[in-house]
């Protein structure tokens, strides 16, 4: 987790990810530097927009936490509007599965 903290950072900072300065940062803060990991993680960053990658792993996240801060009620309600909806749905398709077979 470290290595991707340091990528991050160094990012961050404006500056480019690489095995030098990823080295630097993991020294600085006193973890055993695996080489290994170094050269994979400067591997797998190649061409990827790091920006993007956040913005893109920071929607699914809000999205999550949300239902976290319903109340009991609100759950209770939103299952039963989720239960009406999904029947309304079910009984679209069977009318037009019956439109297909006349």
């Amino acid at each position: 987790m470290e290595y991707i903290y340091a990528a991050m950072l160094i990012h961050k900072a404006g500056g480019k990810v690489e095995e030098a300065t990823v080295k630097k940062v993991l020294e600085a803060a006193h973890v055993k530097v695996e080489d290994a990991r170094v050269k994979a993680l400067v591997a797998a960053l190649e061409g990827v927009n790091i920006d993007e990658a956040i913005e893109k792993a920071a929607v699914p996240v809000a999205v999550a936490a949300a239902p976290a801060h319903a109340e009991g009620g609100a759950k209770k309600e939103d299952k039963k509007k989720d239960a009406v909806e999904e029947k309304k749905s079910e009984e679209a398709a069977a009318a037009g599965l019956g439109a297909l077979f006349g």
